[in-house]
């Protein structure tokens, strides 16, 4: 897919040094493999986030009502699908 980006005369710069020097003649394959590595580093930022908040739930449920949510999840469990 074809889209415009306004882009500095510095960066552009940079980018068409980098795929001459990878022997490329343009320089969307460039701007596209930084995209997709810079989505997935904010997945895992994303990841780390949702990670960091279960952990510190962690201890958050009273110890009285402990039994009857084990009871729930284990009545769940037999009914879940697989």
């Amino acid at each position: 897919m074809r889209t415009t980006i306004e882009l500095s005369d510095d960066l552009r710069a940079r980018l068409v040094a980098l795929a001459a020097r990878r022997g490329m003649r343009g320089f969307s394959a460039l701007v596209q493999e930084a995209l997709e590595r810079y989505l997935a580093g904010e997945a895992q930022v994303d990841r780390a986030h949702r990670v960091a908040e279960a952990l510190a739930a962690l201890g958050s449920l009273p110890t009285a009502s402990a039994p009857a949510m084990h009871e729930r999840v284990r009545r769940l469990r037999r009914r879940w699908r697989t």
